[in-house]
C-alpha cells in the first residue's frame, strides 16, 4: 500500500462557500495537508480575510469572489482559476443557505434564493469545473449534501429539496463521468458545531434532543467533515464514487426513543 495514499499534497482544490463554518474548515484542512487551496465567498472582505488568517497557518490559500448564484461569476471563477493553476483537482460544494419557516410561508423569491444556492449554483459550478476534469482525465468532486436529503427536519422544506436534489446530481455525474476518470461524492454532515449553528445549541432542550440523537454523544466539528472531504479526494477513495457518506455520529443509525434505560 502506497504511504502516501491519503495524502491530497499538491492538489489544486476550489472549494465553495469558504468564508465561514464548514466550507472554511474544509479549505482549512486542506491547506493544512499542503494542498493548494482556492477559497470562494459572496463577499470580497470576508473570504479575503479568511484566505490571510489560514495563510497566516502556513497553508498555501487563495481567496476569490464568487456568488455560485451568478452563472457568469462561476464561469470568471473557474477561468480565471485554471489561468492561475492550469488544472482544478479537487472541487468542493460547500457554498449553502436556508430560511426556516412554515412551507406555506415561503415566498418565490424565498424558495429562488435557496435553491439558486444550494443546486442551481452546485451544479453550473460541477459543470465548469468538470469539463475540464474530463478534458485532463481525472479529478474529484466532493458536494457537501445535508442529514434532510436523507431524513428532512422540519419548517425547512425547500433546503431539504434541495439536498435530496444534490444527492441525486452527485450519482448521476458520477455514472457520465466515471469513464473520464472523474469521481465525485458527496458527505451528509449531521449536527455541526459552527457560528451559525451555536445559538440553537444554547437552548438546553434542543441541546438535549441533539446528544439524544447523535449515538457518539458529541457535537461535530467541521473538522470532521474537512477529514472526510480529504478522504474522498486522496487515491485512498479512488474506487468510490456515486455515494454520500454521512457524517453524523450516528443520527442516522435509527429512531432514538425517550425510553428510561
Amino acid at each position: 500500500m502506497p504511504r502516501d495514499l491519503f495524502s491530497v499534497k499538491n492538489q489544486i482544490v476550489l472549494v465553495s462557500g469558504a468564508s465561514r463554518g464548514i466550507g472554511r474548515g474544509i479549505a482549512e484542512g486542506f491547506a493544512e495537508h499542503r494542498a493548494t487551496v482556492v477559497a470562494t465567498g459572496r463577499v470580497a472582505e470576508t473570504i479575503e480575510q479568511t484566505a490571510a488568517e489560514l495563510r497566516e497557518t502556513g497553508g498555501t490559500v487563495v481567496g476569490k469572489v464568487c456568488d455560485v448564484a451568478d452563472p457568469p461569476s462561476i464561469t470568471r471563477l473557474v477561468a480565471e482559476v485554471m489561468e492561475q493553476f492550469g488544472r482544478i483537482d479537487t472541487l468542493v460544494n460547500c457554498a449553502g443557505v436556508n430560511k426556516r419557516m412554515k412551507a406555506v410561508d415561503y415566498t418565490e423569491a424565498d424558495y429562488d434564493f435557496i435553491t439558486d444556492v444550494n443546486i442551481k449554483g452546485a451544479f453550473l459550478m460541477s459543470q465548469a469545473v468538470g469539463r475540464h476534469m474530463i478534458a485532463a482525465g481525472r479529478g474529484a468532486l466532493v458536494n457537501i449534501d445535508s442529514l434532510n436529503s436523507h431524513t428532512p427536519l422540519s419548517h425547512v422544506t425547500p433546503y431539504a429539496m434541495s439536498k435530496a436534489a444534490m444527492s441525486q446530481m452527485t450519482k448521476c455525474l458520477a455514472m457520465e463521468w466515471g469513464p473520464h476518470g472523474v469521481r465525485v461524492n458527496a458527505i451528509g454532515p449531521g449536527f455541526i458545531q459552527t457560528a451559525l449553528t451555536e445559538p440553537h445549541w444554547r437552548h438546553e432542550a434542543l441541546s438535549q434532543w441533539r446528544e439524544a440523537n447523535t449515538p457518539l454523544r458529541r457535537i461535530g466539528q467541521p473538522e470532521d467533515i474537512a477529514a472526510a472531504a480529504i478522504f474522498l479526494a486522496s487515491d485512498a477513495a479512488s474506487y468510490i464514487t456515486g455515494q454520500v457518506l454521512y457524517v453524523d455520529g450516528g443520527t442516522l443509525c435509527g429512531l432514538f426513543w425517550p425510553f428510561p434505560e
